[in-house]
């Protein structure tokens, strides 16, 4: 594909979106930027959470690993189901009733100000590294793509990636952010039907012989049962239930799209709506990824050796240019559309959270939300230049993974506040949140040696919150009503 197209398509793309911006953030104050004033229709929100949800890593992973564990993913998605509809059952009305804007509000009304500050420095710790990790895989292959044509060194792509992502979200925030996420949903979805439909054409196949191509293929087995397994049904589905309800409902990022809804109700309808939807685009991608596999055998193709590159090989060198435009968008817009939240979820949660931002005025509210956006765009570039400058993939997914072990003590907060009557020493909370994603690492790390061969999963999230609540347990005591 020339460089001077993938330029067009790039430049295009953000033409609409920053049109977008401009019809979301007129008369925008700081309201518009963390609540969009309550007045988001749910179906819009439901609709662009599919690609929020749904990382640049995602669309190029998912369709690779179908060649290394089949359909057993979907093991993981069935339980993400069943946490989305506890979210909506659960989480909302509790999020509604107390008329958050930041949700780690909530520790602070339960426990006090540093369970609050914990819960939220956790997120942005994630939340951070997280966007970092999936800004620095994508950008090399925006980097091959386009700019090495160029001599453009990797850290001017970040830095414009950045900008761009800066300029059309720093002053309509989520209500530009629920707009610009629905575009980009269409385009990541759009892209796996271009591919499928030009696999189809190419190898003469029907819809009937595509669809019996996925049903019947070894590739498709979904269930695990072997108990050791980390793929097993009944960890995968639990740490499902777990991981949805820590990284969706107790994350400020997907939270705050919810809390734009008008009301409890809708939100509710809105999470269900977009669970289906995300249950389909899941079953969509895993299903590409066995056409891709029969295509590449079918015609010779080898397969590379990291099956991240296989999606990305094929779209951009073997099925045509309409495919490759259709690609290059979806993988743009799936990037993009979390990033972009992210960093508008960081900027609410530390200006809430650690800059008190409600007690100012309108004038001194929209100075800091301003600064504290740009702050946090300058961290992302720093972390993802970091990552570049390690040059070892193993330490950057390394680095990855423990960052998501901080959603455990977010996970057991939440869950200790909600369901028990102890109240807790307030400031021994950080001392418990530090610990126990340490003995999580360390659990993980000998489990073979420990438990007679058993490996962690997903669900290691669950015991990183149940070693939390044990710890806050311990330095809590039951709560006395004062006559």
């Amino acid at each position: 594909m020339s460089p001077y197209l993938v330029l067009g398509i790039i430049l295009g793309y953000f033409f609409v979106l920053m049109f977008i911006s401009w019809l979301t953030s007129r008369n925008a104050n700081t309201d518009t930027f963390f609540t969009a004033n309550r007045k988001s229709p749910w179906y819009l929100v439901a609709f662009g959470m599919v690609g929020a949800t749904l990382s640049g890593v995602t669309f190029i992973s998912v369709p690779g690993e179908v060649g290394n564990s089949a359909f057993a993913y979907l093991q993981f998605v069935f339980g993400n189901l069943v946490g989305y509809w506890l979210i909506a059952g659960i989480l909302l009305p509790l999020y509604y009733k107390l008329n958050l804007i930041s949700i780690y509000t909530f520790l602070e009304q339960r426990f006090g100000k540093y369970s609050y500050k914990t819960g939220s420095f956790f997120f942005l710790i994630s939340k951070l590294t997280g966007a970092a990790f999936r800004l620095y895989l994508v950008a090399g292959v925006l980097q091959i793509a386009f700019f090495d044509a160029f001599n453009i060194p990797f850290a001017i792509t970040v830095v414009v990636t950045i900008f761009l992502i800066w300029i059309y979200t720093f002053r309509g925030g989520i209500k530009t952010i629920v707009w610009t996420d629905t575009l980009q949903t269409l385009f990541l979805v759009s892209a796996v039907v271009f591919t499928m439909i030009a696999i189809s054409q190419n190898m003469e196949w029907s819809f009937g012989h595509l669809f019996n191509e996925v049903a019947e293929s070894s590739r498709a087995k979904i269930f695990i049962w072997d108990w050791r397994s980390g793929n097993n049904f009944f960890k995968q589905f639990l740490a499902g239930i777990f991981t949805t309800i820590a990284v969706n409902g107790l994350d400020q990022d997907m939270m705050q799209k919810n809390l734009t809804c008008k009301n409890k109700g809708e939100a509710q309808k809105n999470m269900v709506v977009f669970s289906l939807s995300f249950l389909s685009t899941v079953i969509l991608f895993l299903s590409l990824g066995v056409i891709l596999y029969s295509f590449a055998e079918n015609m010779g193709i080898s397969i590379p050796e990291k099956t991240d590159d296989f999606y990305p090989l094929l779209a951009l060198n073997y099925l045509g240019l309409p495919v490759g435009i259709a690609f290059l968008l979806g993988i743009t817009a799936a990037t993009y559309s979390s990033a972009d939240s992210a960093l508008t979820a960081m900027t609410t949660s530390f200006s809430v959270d650690f800059l008190n931002i409600g007690r100012y005025k309108e004038q001194k509210k929209q100075k800091i939300k301003k600064w504290s956006h740009l702050f946090f765009s300058l961290l992302l570039i720093i972390t993802i230049l970091f990552f570049r400058a390690i040059n070892d993939e193993s330490i950057v997914v390394a680095v990855f993974r423990v960052a998501g072990y901080t959603y455990g003590p977010i996970l057991g907060l939440f869950i200790f506040g909600m369901y028990s009557k102890r109240n807790v020493n307030d400031i021994w909370v950080p001392v418990i949140g530090f610990l126990a994603p340490v003995i999580c690492y360390f659990l993980s790390r000998y489990s073979e040696v420990l438990f007679n061969g058993y490996r962690f999963g997903f669900e290691l999230l669950i015991l990183n919150g149940l070693i939390t609540m044990i710890g806050l347990f311990f330095i809590s005591k039951k709560y006395v009503v004062k006559n």
